[in-house]
């Protein structure tokens, strides 16, 4: 079989993000099905795709909120209001439909699409009608952009973030009932795609390829460590709720080290927390942590650097949303909603690492679990689509 992989960003070999980590996954899984993967989409600016062989490249671009001039963000803003797409697809209208349709007939003959997200499919919906199409809803979109507009305290913002909601609520919904299949990240969000009753979805307990090598050798530097890409709103309410519920509950003591980027506001709001940027290696900055917080509070899908986390066998202290989508949690990870729960579990951990305890676990059984049920997870999907395939002919 072989399937066109349609996405956003094509792998460079060097993800970023968790959308970035998913996909590579994801092909992984379908590669080791035996399935032959052409991967077409865009690539970030001065990157060259991983497997250039099996790559369709639409062209470079870069579609970040936080590096965008605001003359850029004014010109996604209105050409948004003009076609009645999400600012996300209008971002990747840089090419025709033509231009699109060309590319997508270089790649031969292919039996389906694989819809991976609803960014590129939004934009050129019209482009993928030809063929059985599986999709892949990373998050519950409409959902997430729901949340973001309740949270958000700027007018203008809510109003944009409801806009987003409504216009995602029908691209899901036309993208589910077109599909085969359809994969989730996480199970409760095939519920809440109303697919639960359609026997044509499933969701794949997702692995990201982080280092499950025992971390008894590291040298730690933090206390808390939290990484991320924190001008993403769902990830800014779990980090403004940690900050402001959690944080004051904690030992005067405990150090918290912030990673990744990092709105202005946010650095003036805690000017006591240690907000080091972006790091030169992630993996090694988590590494030297000595607990790793946990602390998604709004969005969907299932959260990559809680994965990591379990993978990499660091212990950790998550809220249920962090966790969401995963069966098997580590013991050295403790569960907690309550900000002062949260504060006291962390203070526990901390006191038994700077006793000289590890409280590292191999991240293998983990790792292997997930792997095994992501593999069984495809095949369903895999194995509806063949059925199609049969129906409709080659």
């Amino acid at each position: 079989m072989h399937l066109l992989f349609v996405t956003s960003l094509v792998p460079d070999g060097k993800p970023t993000t968790g959308y970035e980590i998913a996909n590579a996954a994801i092909i992984d899984g379908l590669v080791r099905a035996g399935i032959h993967v052409t991967v077409l989409g865009f690539i970030w600016p001065g990157s060259s795709p991983s497997d250039p062989d099996n790559t369709i490249v639409l062209g470079e671009v870069d579609v970040r909120n936080d590096t965008a001039s605001l003359p850029q963000k004014l010109r996604w803003l209105g050409k948004a209001l003009v076609s009645g797409l999400t600012v996300s697809s209008v971002k990747l209208r840089v090419i025709s439909s033509d231009r699109l349709r060309t590319a997508i007939g270089s790649a031969g003959n292919f039996d389906a699409y694989v819809l991976n997200g609803v960014t590129l499919a939004g934009a050129f919906e019209d482009c993928f009608s030809d063929k059985p199409q599986i999709f892949v809803a990373h998050n519950v979109e409409h959902h997430s952009a729901w949340e973001n507009a309740q949270a958000a305290t700027n007018i203008v913002q809510k109003f944009l973030f409801r806009r987003e909601s409504r216009l995602l609520a029908g691209l899901e919904g036309r993208l589910c009932r077109r599909a085969s299949f359809v994969f989730t990240l996480a199970e409760q969000d095939i519920k809440a795609l109303g697919l639960a009753e359609s026997g044509r979805a499933a969701e794949l307990p997702l692995v990201t390829g982080a280092d499950t090598a025992k971390m008894a050798d590291r040298r730690l530097e933090h206390d808390l460590g939290l990484i991320g890409t924190w001008t993403w709103q769902s990830n800014r309410i779990g980090l403004e709720w940690f900050l402001r519920e959690v944080a004051p509950h904690l030992d005067k003591g405990i150090g918290i080290t912030v990673a990744g980027s990092i709105p202005a506001d946010l650095k003036t709001a805690w000017p006591k927390v240690n907000f080091a940027g972006r790091v030169p290696d992630a993996v090694e900055f988590v590494r030297s942590c000595a607990v790793i917080p946990l602390i998604s509070r709004a969005g969907t899908g299932v959260q990559l650097k809680t994965i990591e986390t379990f993978e990499m066998g660091l212990p950790s202290v998550a809220t249920s949303l962090s966790v969401r989508g995963i069966a098997n949690i580590p013991e050295n990870c403790t569960v907690a909603d309550d900000p002062q729960a949260f504060a006291r579990a962390i203070g526990i951990m901390v006191t038994r690492v700077r006793s000289g305890e590890d409280l590292t676990c191999s991240g293998d059984v983990f790792r292997a679990a997930q792997l095994t049920r992501f593999d069984s997870q495809l095949r369903l999907g895999l194995d509806e689509l063949g059925q199609v395939l049969g129906r409709v002919g080659p």
